[in-house]
């Protein structure tokens, strides 16, 4: 069995790095900065939303949910609505505008430049502290995806050790992402994430349909009181309040996560947004809707033998080994890669970008070549995943579901608020911008490690995103309002923007 899952493994690996040298080979000759970090603003609806679906929803969604699920029952399930509603208002309310105002200022192409000429600045400071804020929460949130995939490996091939399988992950993920920049990612995320939804539809009914077999032995099985409350606690006290409002919180990351919004800007037309929009939306639900359900076959076909032990993370897994034959295995068990690689180079990109185009050329090599600009971000790459793989081997570093929300609740507490702002309100500056997202990195990382521990309440649980996101909006606010208005070019771009966007529609 462990033979015909490596073939599969290793079929899938040629797939994900011919994709990388196709667009290699493809863009060699008019290779750019834009072409490389936006693929030249030439997406397809399906594609790019698929794409940001697939760099969303990393390992976590494969291995993380449904193992809470699995463990703690439908009190869980506030994450997946969180996400659900998220996704479809970002789609709504951010996307077309960020295509359109971030091509209205100066054809930006990152998140960070896209805010400084939003605001007509020559001051890098916010580019250098987007900087920051994106390098240190990759690290982390690659870390999850690298460590899932040498959980993949651990599991299947039975390895007492997961560090060689996480070391041939990264290498893989850089080499792609090297070669080919956002077309490559955006293409292999497309497959990527085509293969998860077909993983995530088949596993739990094939299950279900073993589970009615003559020779299926049901497990014993120890459901606590509360698994089938949505209340975790079994009633509406301030326990459950909190769970409700951290899970709908993890909706609030979409307005702020940069290597989704990268993919709203990179959409091609009016139309094509049109199209992403209602795929990405059904692709999002349905995935995560998929994901709660393995859980709960998980728990009745798996019994109580993955609590014990704490790999409740493994649930899919042992499902997939256990109802399909070898080589269907390894393919469905690629949707886990898929899931991993498809978010890690995703943030890989977003990084090197960020470094490359927002540090290195405006503040070492303001002449710097396209050439060099793709050089420096590609150094970047190695080195994010480089810092990345050392936090995956760190046994301390916590696991899937833990890195990925540390990084999630630091993006879209740092930058949520600022690019809702940015978008919709006229009278916002860069001051207040600025003011914004370090105010809320700052109250995520004090909430979640200075914070929370020392509570002895219920809010000792909220997602340290809520909090971090409300004193962003609250600061960024107050501080523009105490300050200087925006000048007169800088507010006719805004208008000049919303009458293009209008326009469009």
């Amino acid at each position: 069995m462990q033979t015909a899952e490596l073939v599969a493994f290793i079929a899938y690996f040629v797939l994900v790095i011919g994709i990388g040298i196709y667009f290699f080979m493809k863009s060699r000759a008019n290779a750019g900065e834009k072409d490389y970090f936006l693929g030249g603003r030439n997406m397809s609806g399906p594609v790019a939303a698929l794409s940001a679906g697939a760099s969303d929803m990393s390992a976590w969604v494969l291995m993380g949910l449904p193992g809470a699920i699995y463990v703690s029952g439908f009190g869980q399930i506030w994450i997946s609505v969180g996400l659900a509603l998220g996704t479809i208002l970002a789609w709504i309310f951010v996307a077309p505008r960020l295509r359109t105002f971030s091509m209205k200022a100066n054809d930006s192409i990152t998140i960070p430049q896209f805010l400084t000429n939003r605001f007509q600045s020559n001051n890098k400071i916010l580019q250098i502290v987007c900087a920051f804020v994106f390098i240190a929460a990759y690290c982390i949130y690659a870390a999850s995806s690298i460590s899932a995939c040498g959980d993949l490996f651990q599991t299947v091939f039975d390895l007492k050790d997961k560090t060689v399988p996480m070391v041939i992950a990264a290498i893989i993920i850089i080499v792609y992402t090297f070669l080919g920049g956002f077309n490559a990612v955006c293409w292999t995320d497309f497959f990527q994430g085509l293969l998860m939804l077909a993983a995530l539809m088949i596993v739990p009914i094939v299950a279900l349909m073993a589970m009615k077999g003559s020779d299926f032995v049901a497990p014993t099985i120890a459901l606590g009181e509360n698994y089938n409350n949505l209340l975790s606690s079994g009633k509406f006290d301030s326990a459950s309040v909190v769970d409700i409002i951290s899970g709908l919180g993890w909706g609030l990351g979409y307005f702020g996560m940069p290597h989704i919004l990268i993919r709203y800007m990179s959409i091609r037309s009016r139309k094509e947004m049109n199209r992403s929009r209602v795929i990405g939306s059904c692709w999002t639900v349905i995935i995560l809707a998929m994901a709660t359900v393995v859980g709960v076959v998980g728990r009745k076909y798996l019994g109580d033998v993955l609590i014990a032990d704490g790999t409740q993370s493994k649930v899919f897994i042992m499902l997939v080994r256990d109802v399909f034959p070898a080589l269907i295995s390894g393919i469905l068990l690629s949707a886990i890669l898929a899931a991993s690689m498809s978010t890690a180079d995703s943030q890989l990109l977003a990084s090197s970008s960020a470094f490359a185009s927002d540090v290195y050329k405006p503040v070492f090599r303001k002449d710097a070549s396209d050439k060099e600009m793709l050089w420096a971000g590609r150094i970047v790459v190695i080195g994010i995943a480089i810092v990345a793989l050392l936090i995956a081997l760190n046994p301390n570093s916590g696991g899937i579901m833990s890195l990925v929300s540390n990084a999630w609740g630091a993006f879209g507490a740092a930058f949520g608020p600022t690019i809702l702002l940015a978008l919709y309100w006229k009278r916002f500056n860069y001051i207040g911008a600025v003011s914004g997202i370090v105010s809320g990195f700052a109250v995520d990382v004090l909430w979640l490690y200075g914070i929370a521990p020392n509570m002895n309440n219920a809010l000792s649980g909220l997602y340290e995103i809520v909090p971090g996101f409300i004193v962003s909006l609250i600061v960024a606010v107050v501080v523009t309002l105490a300050t200087k208005a925006p000048s007169e070019e800088v507010q006719k771009y805004f208008d000049d923007a919303v009458a293009f966007t209008a326009n469009e529609e």
